[in-house]
């Protein structure tokens, strides 16, 4: 039933990281720095701390408990992170929902499954699996082979989208000269934002302290009640704050660059209406992490719930690309072929699900 529930937790996450660029595109007039960061205001400032705070009784006493050095670490994290984070936006911009998610979450999936369970072999720390355990047992074996699954769907995806380039090129729809879409470029700032965003993973790791003390706490006050779902919002507000530290200071280098502070204040455009879908879409990106920690708690395996969560953001982020018609005009065989990407990708979460639930 854990299982169950943690899948289902880890797809409503899934839901909202892969749907929360789509408010964006309802911003009128702002340039791409602009919509970006008022929506990382909402995303790293203001939600995390008010999340925590319905969840978690004193989350601020435990964050103030904290050791420097365990809150050093956990915000660098966070900063790294940021840079994967803010050129996730840029991978978006220049490759579109549905390519651009595939490529980064993919990247980002094995490098945050991967990395902590290779690190645990070397330092081992109590209710963290290493690979070594993962690779000994079924579980862990079924979980490895998903994980294997999801990269070729994602490869499969990527395939899917040079040939759509190479369509639309073909038929005119695309001018090279003056479009957004980008494959280079994309795929450049696309694998460095896999890298990058991986560190959320590591972030997560390092402040584990300040989510145990939370689990205590809540298991004192709920005897036999289990797992605390939300025990992760306070140490997403550490990570977090690095992800702000980050994109504040590239958003406001490029509203310099660029002369777009403006964009804030111009009556010209739908000022309301562009800070309110912003912070739509700010708000919607949390969710995504909010249910990660519910699921994470309920399955008790990080590389599970890593790629669980990687694989349904970008099943959904896929459905978005169909909805919004980004593979409209393409050859019915580059139809097949990103279609064939998301089926692969499903096996991969039904191969994972299947591991957590003989573990």
């Amino acid at each position: 039933m854990n299982a169950i529930f943690g899948i289902l937790f880890h797809f409503i996450g899934g839901f909202a990281s892969g749907s929360f660029y789509i408010p964006y595109k309802k911003v009128k007039g702002w340039a791409w720095e602009s919509y970006w960061i008022i929506g990382g205001v909402f995303s790293w400032l203001i939600v995390p701390p008010v999340a925590a705070w319905i969840t978690i009784p004193g989350f601020a006493d435990i964050i103030a408990a904290t050791s420097g050095k365990i809150l050093l670490l956990t915000y660098f994290f966070g900063v790294l992170w940021g840079i994967g984070g803010l050129t996730y936006g840029l991978g978006v911009r220049y490759l579109g929902v549905s390519l651009g998610s595939s490529v980064i979450l993919g990247l980002c999936s094995v490098f945050g499954a991967i990395i902590p369970s290779v690190y645990y072999n070397f330092y081992p720390k109590e209710g963290k699996d290493s690979l070594t355990d993962m690779l000994s047992s079924s579980w862990g074996q079924f979980v490895l082979l998903g994980l294997l699954v999801c990269v070729v769907g994602i490869v499969v995806c990527g395939k899917a989208g040079g040939m759509k380039e190479k369509d639309l090129v073909e038929s005119g729809k695309v001018d090279p000269s003056n479009s957004e879409y980008k494959i280079g470029l994309g795929l450049t700032v696309a694998i460095i934002s896999g890298i990058l965003s991986a560190c959320f993973a590591f972030g997560i790791d390092a402040g584990k302290d300040m989510a145990n003390e939370a689990n205590e706490i809540w298991k004192s006050a709920n005897p036999g009640q289990g797992e605390f779902l939300f025990q992760n919002n306070v140490t997403y507000v550490i990570i977090l704050w690095g992800g702000l530290t980050t994109n504040l200071f590239w958003c406001m280098l490029l509203n310099f660059r660029n002369k777009t502070f403006g964009d804030y204040t111009n009556k010209k455009t739908p000022l309301l209406a562009n800070y309110i879908f912003s912070a739509l879409a700010g708000t919607t990106w949390f969710l995504q992490f909010f249910f990660y920690g519910m699921g994470e708690s309920k399955l008790g395996n990080g590389p599970s719930s890593w790629i669980l969560h990687m694989a349904f953001i970008i099943l959904i982020a896929n459905a978005w690309g169909l909805v919004l018609k980004e593979w409209s005009g393409v050859k019915k065989k580059t139809l097949i072929t990103v279609l064939s990407g998301i089926g692969i990708i499903i096996l991969s979460v039904l191969i994972v699900g299947y591991g957590n639930s003989i573990k």
